[in-house]
């Protein structure tokens, strides 16, 4: 029993190494190869038995090419013989090929004819060696030659003189060009930049100059032929597959324009309509004039993003994994480093349509007061009264508090308060009556809504009164507070009432009051 296990072991393992000599045991596939002449291809040649079509191929190619090489063949003689197994081609005694039951049956011919069609090749093939290798074909080879090395002198010479009548031009221009601008400091390096891109071009095009000859150096000869005929291809090659692949592409390539007039036409019929509402030309209910434009741009924004997604499928490439790589880290990069961008816009859109504040209305924003110069998507630009402007990011507005002066001042109802405190021995009627003179001499306060005075509060100390005066326009607020309290200032010196705004701690002996005559002392002017 033992034995018996064991001898059934050496058979599996005889059988496994068996199998393993069958897989690694050369095979000749029946793979036609090229038959190569001069770097020219005659026909087709297949294996048989032990003889690879490779080794059949090589053989016939090197007796073709020496009775080529030999002046005195005939190609007269080239001749078929047949017998029951083969046709061969032979002239004289050589034997250059043979054709076999098997060559025919591969490319469905009979036997004869095969070896017919190959021997009209044979001796094409070696009439055409003879020309090429000829005196008088090596002769007009090195004269192309000869003419070719002149004309890339002339090239290159050419190729140097307009550079050079370039880079005088443009250095011309630019200084001309630098002399308006203010970035002269710079000057060294766009003079720098624009000669390195100049030398760079014309070190690109003198190497396909390059290229370009000795291609067709190497092509004059027939030993180099080949060798040209791949440089060629390096060029040629890519080419007609770009050519290739743009016809395939025609069609989306026509899709993509038509969607893109069409896009183009929607659009400008939308900005037509837009440019209407927001010229009061046309009108919708319960749709401000002021909505339009921040409309046309979300409405365009998303018009284009729906063209985009349309358009995807039919751009070239978009099916590659490169293509789709590249969207994908896109798509990943805008989403984390957007939320801020996302938030920003989605409030200023709603900023937008609340009408919390149009363009040249002055706001409170926080503790910033100023004119608003411009409204986008992501920021507000307001212009403070001492000219400076400051950006303010939508999402801020959103968690502020937006006082809006422009929009009270147009419907005539804008209040401008100023707080003033006065003793308690000063009649509340009377200083009713400073407080109301004052502004009655302020200019730029309305007469009607008349101004009014309220009392705020009964201090320890003092009463706190508020003036209240009506203006037109919120464009020259702090003129009109700086009048205001000027106006105050020279109202209650007249009529001798002591404002208390400092902190008081006892009444004084004299009363902290300036009299007329003082009011102008040097350096101040009548005019003041």
């Amino acid at each position: 029993m033992k034995v018996s296990f064991q001898l059934l072991l050496w058979l599996v393992f005889i059988n496994l190494v068996n199998m393993a000599c069958a897989d690694v045991t050369p095979k000749h596939e029946n793979v036609p190869v090229a038959v190569i002449v001069d770097g020219e291809t005659l026909f087709q040649m297949h294996s048989f038995k032990t003889l690879s079509a490779q080794l059949r191929a090589d053989r016939i190619a090197e007796r073709i090419q020496l009775l080529a090489e030999d002046p005195f063949l005939l190609t007269d003689s080239i001749t078929l013989t047949s017998d029951e197994i083969t046709t061969d081609v032979v002239t004289g005694d050589t034997i250059i090929m043979s054709v076999l039951d098997s060559d025919a049956a591969a490319e469905g011919v009979s036997r004869m004819e095969l070896a017919t069609q190959r021997a009209d090749k044979i001796r094409a093939a070696i009439i055409k060696y003879r020309q090429e290798h000829s005196v008088h074909n090596l002769l007009i080879g090195a004269l192309s030659a000869l003419v070719a090395t002149v004309l890339l002198a002339a090239f290159i010479y050419g190729l140097n003189r307009f550079f050079e009548y370039l880079r005088r031009r443009l250095d011309t221009a630019m200084r001309r060009w630098l002399d308006t601008t203010r970035i002269r400091i710079f000057e060294f390096i766009i003079e720098g930049a624009l000669i390195a891109s100049l030398k760079l071009l014309r070190l690109f095009i003198l190497i396909g100059g390059l290229y370009v000859y000795f291609s067709l150096i190497l092509s004059f000869f027939p030993w180099t032929r080949t060798i040209a005929e791949s440089l060629f291809g390096y060029v040629v090659n890519p080419i007609k597959q770009i050519g290739g692949n743009i016809w395939n592409e025609m069609p989306n390539f026509m899709f993509l324009l038509i969607l893109f007039f069409i896009v183009r036409y929607f659009l400008g019929v939308m900005r037509f309509f837009f440019t209407a509402l927001e010229n009061g030309d046309l009108q919708l209910v319960e749709f401000y004039p002021e909505w339009a434009k921040p409309t046309y741009k979300i409405s365009r924004f998303l018009i284009i993003v729906f063209a985009i997604v349309i358009a995807y499928p039919y751009i070239p490439g978009s099916n590659s994994r490169a293509f789709q790589g590249v969207s994908i880290f896109l798509g990943v990069l805008f989403s984390l480093g957007s939320t801020s961008v996302v938030a920003n816009m989605v409030a200023g859109v709603i900023l937008t349509y609340m009408r919390g504040f149009r363009v040249g209305d002055v706001v409170k924003i926080g503790d910033t007061t100023g004119k608003v110069l411009a409204v986008s998507l992501l920021v507000t630009r307001i212009r403070t009264p001492k000219n400076l402007e400051i950006t303010i990011p939508n999402s801020l507005l959103m968690s502020n508090q937006v006082t809006n002066y422009s929009f009270a001042a147009g419907e005539g109802r804008l209040i401008l308060p100023v707080s003033i405190t006065i003793g308690y021995d000063a009649p509340w009627r009377q200083v009713h009556g400073l407080l109301l003179l004052a502004a009655e001499r302020t200019e730029q306060v309305q007469r009607d809504p008349a101004p009014f005075v309220l009392q705020r509060a009964l201090d320890d100390f003092y009463v706190n009164y508020e003036l209240n005066a009506y203006v037109a326009t919120a464009d020259s607020m702090p003129k009109v507070y700086s009048d205001l309290h000027q106006n105050i200032q020279d109202a209650f010196n007249e009529y001798g009432v002591q404002i208390m705004s400092p902190h008081y701690v006892a009444d004084p002996e004299t009363a902290k009051i300036v009299a007329r005559e003082n009011w102008r002392q040097a350096p101040a002017t009548d005019a003041e």
